[in-house]
């Protein structure tokens, strides 16, 4: 599977299959396929908001639309990448701390989830590991 089928696959997932899911584990894969593909379905959005002129107030229309459609996905999948290093959803407030707060979450998206099953779950990645003497397999 390419990169791109990978990505798009992964959000349409997300979006329909676990659109409003706050429990259990995301991998870090999972994450940051979802947001590369929000980001640039944002900015085709943004482009042809600008080459309109499609505006509700200050923002784009079909770029406001989008964010209220993909914030309750994203909330979830942030809550889920968050149990997976072991931390909860109240974790997510540390944005409201200006500047160190939105790094700091990024440091956490950033970091490797707990290996085995945790509070919030079993491991995503065991579910993901290549079948024992496929193709993948270490030697």
């Amino acid at each position: 599977m390419s990169f791109l089928n990978e990505c798009m696959a992964n959000f349409v997932e997300i979006v329909t299959k676990k659109y409003c899911l706050f429990s259990g584990r995301a991998r870090r894969r999972e994450y940051w396929l979802y947001v590369l593909a929000e980001f640039i379905i944002g900015l085709i959005l943004q482009v042809i908001d600008n080459a309109f002129h499609l505006r509700i107030g200050e923002s784009g229309a079909l770029s406001a639309l989008s964010g209220l459609a993909l914030l309750l996905p994203g909330l979830g999948l942030s809550v889920r990448r968050l149990h997976d290093t072991g931390r909860d959803w109240y974790w997510l407030l540390i944005v409201l701390i200006p500047f160190v707060g939105a790094i700091w979450l990024l440091v956490l998206a950033c970091l490797e989830g707990d290996r085995g099953p945790n509070g919030f779950g079993p491991d995503p990645k065991a579910f993901a590991a290549p079948a024992a003497g496929g193709p993948d397999a270490e030697a």
